[in-house]
């Protein structure tokens, strides 16, 4: 019997991890993966379903794995819409929603039955991970509790569910232990880590801890690799960490998600925080830890936005000079609150501010690349080829971030850490020698 599982992981690092835990299981069991559809007893489709653009590519996926396999088992954030799934491929064998693990490998069995005699040796102690193995992402938690009018991610994810931080602290360790370099904490809200568990204690390594925000910010930092903090929901405990980064225990490093800068666009995303407050905690951080690269998202053509709500925009970015910083162009999400909101903004506005906000954050972001023009920077190495060497600083996250470019050095291996100097930047990006 063909005991092989093809597996299309889509979405988020979120989602990835998903995947990993599903593809570790499945493994464990015996099944081998492959890359291809033909090769495949049956194909597993992790889906994204928060966006138009990532629902309309589910479902693509979906048909094509139909058309070239026809033993389809979905699960992801859109099994949520699972008549969305049923209207456009039928016949698909299964479907089930967000980190529904257990559920999708009950359907791999029901429909291709595991070998008699697995090789559990074959898998590492740190599990099957879907990325470079000298970093990996640690998810903390589940779901959301946050009300955004734009986001149905509690919708198909749940309220927030913490992980246990004995877990959390073991599967580190493991990871430690298997190469991995960095670790990217990641969850729907990670500074909310702990709320629904009321902040429970927990022993690790003969030390009493508190299953919160800091205290597993703090454990993790004495692993002694890097810790990279993400999705960090702006609550007035994440000041509490940064004293961790100024002296090296994490990454001087937040990515901190704050959509918008004027008060009443907040108000109707359902969003905290107000221009001033946020300028003067961005301020209050940068005393204490001047080395932190802040990186942020945010969301041009909200529904009812005016000329003057985004030239605000336009005027916090500039002065919060944010070291890292993406945009999107509001997108309505079927099942999103903030659909039924008046005044809709045009596409060509959209672009237009879309456009002059990238424009504006690129003079940003080459201004404050341009200050580490001749410092010495500590960099992981990613990838090594003939010709070049692509590097992160402690700034830079894979897949999101810039990069450093350096010169081939025959000692240089991915998941090195090593010294450069800076010698030039462009909007994004660093170059860099090292140091002989």
């Amino acid at each position: 019997m063909n005991h092989r599982v093809g597996f299309v992981s889509l979405g988020c690092p979120k989602a990835l991890v998903d995947s990993e835990r599903i593809i570790t299981q499945l493994r464990a069991q015996g099944y081998e993966l492959v890359s291809t559809y033909q090769d495949a007893g049956v194909v597993v489709i992790n889906t994204c379903g928060f966006i138009d653009a990532a629902i309309e590519e589910s479902l693509n996926t979906i048909k094509e794995a139909m058309q070239e396999n026809g033993r389809v088992i979905v699960t992801g954030c859109l099994g949520a819409k699972a008549e969305l799934i049923r209207n456009a491929c039928p016949d698909v064998l299964h479907i089930s929603g967000a980190h529904a693990y257990e559920e999708v490998i009950r359907a791999v069995h029901r429909h291709l039955p595991p070998p008699k005699d697995p090789f559990t040796a074959l898998i590492p102690p740190a599990g099957v991970k879907l990325t470079p193995r000298h970093y990996a992402y640690l998810k903390i938690s589940e779901g959301c509790n946050q009300k955004c009018t734009f986001c149905i991610i509690p919708t198909m994810r749940g309220k927030l569910q913490s992980y246990s931080m004995s877990q959390l602290l073991t599967e580190a360790t493991h990871l430690k232990k298997a190469g991995v370099q960095e670790l990217l904490v990641i969850s729907q809200d990670t500074s909310a880590y702990g709320v629904d568990t009321r902040f429970a204690p927990v022993h690790w390594n003969n030390k009493q801890y508190k299953t919160q925000f800091y205290d597993l910010c703090e454990a993790l930092g004495e692993l002694g690799i890097w810790i990279r903090l993400h999705y960090v929901y702006p609550y007035p405990h994440v000041d509490d960490i940064i004293p961790l980064m100024a002296k090296g225990a994490i990454l001087p490093y937040l990515d901190i998600p704050l959509q918008h800068a004027s008060p009443r666009v907040l108000k109707a995303m359902k969003r905290p925080a107000n221009r001033e407050n946020t300028l003067q905690r961005i301020q209050y951080w940068r005393e204490i830890c001047p080395s932190i690269t802040l990186r942020s998202t945010f969301i041009v053509g909200f529904p009812g936005e005016t000329d003057a709500e985004f030239e605000e925009l336009i005027a916090f970015i500039e002065e919060a000079k944010l070291d890292r910083v993406g945009c999107f162009q509001y997108s309505p999400v079927e099942g999103a609150k903030a659909n039924m909101l008046d005044d809709p903004v045009s596409p060509e506005i959209k672009q237009q501010r879309f456009e002059r906000f990238m424009e504006t954050q690129a003079k940003i972001s080459r201004s404050r690349l341009e200050a580490k023009v001749g410092t010495l920077q500590t960099v992981l190495i990613d990838t090594v080829d003939e010709t070049q060497i692509i590097a992160r600083t402690e700034g830079d996250a894979p897949e999101i971030d810039g990069v450093v470019y350096l010169p081939y050095h025959k000692q240089m291996k991915p998941g090195t850490l090593a010294t450069v100097r800076i010698k030039a930047n462009d909007d994004y990006d660093l170059f860099g020698d090292f140091i002989s």
